[in-house]
Formats: C-alpha cells, sequence, structure tokens
C-alpha cells in the first residue's frame, strides 16, 4: 500500500495521508476547508515501513482502508506553568498533612 502524504497550508504539524496523490476524493469538504492548500511532504509505501514519526501505522493503514484518508494531528501542548502549579498545589497539600 502506498499513500501521498501532505502538510496542511492552516495548521502547524498537521497532515493529511490519502491513497492516491493529488486525489482528495474521499476526504470530507469541511475537512479540506479547515486544512487549508494541501502541499505534498512525500509518497509512502506503507508495505514496507513499521513505523511513521508519530502516528500509529496501523491505524494510518486501517483509517486508509476505512474512509480513505487519515488526519494527523499534533499532540496537545502541555502547559508547563499550569503543570508546575498542580505540582506545588500537591507539594503543599503534603506538607500541610
Amino acid at each position: 500500500m502506498i499513500c501521498a502524504v501532505y502538510k496542511s497550508g492552516r495548521r502547524a504539524d498537521t497532515y493529511l495521508f490519502v491513497k492516491k496523490r493529488d486525489v482528495f476524493d474521499e476526504v470530507p469538504e469541511s475537512l479540506m476547508e479547515m486544512f487549508g492548500t494541501p502541499t505534498l511532504v512525500m509518497i509512502v509505501p506503507l508495505s514496507k515501513r513499521t513505523h511513521l514519526g508519530i502516528a500509529d501505522i496501523n491505524k494510518v493503514k486501517s483509517a486508509l482502508a476505512e474512509q480513505g484518508f487519515y488526519l494527523q494531528i499534533p499532540p496537545p501542548q502541555v502547559n508547563l506553568l499550569e503543570q508546575h502549579k498542580q505540582e506545588l498545589a500537591l507539594k503543599t497539600l503534603a506538607l500541610k498533612k
């Protein structure tokens, strides 16, 4: 199985995998509007790969087979300030006990 990978023209670190180069027929129109102008990044022979960056290759293959595309979005960013505040609050509670 070969697929084409495109990066989003509107959203950083967002990629769209489709079955064939420049064929977006199976991608919902609303998703294409959100995605913006797709820019080809690479053609990937999935049958020869065991992993893909941050995407789960089995999920990519399954999505391509079932819906004709796979959308890779970046993982949510961790708010380090909030995380630090929560850790401080837990430490403060532990000290009070």
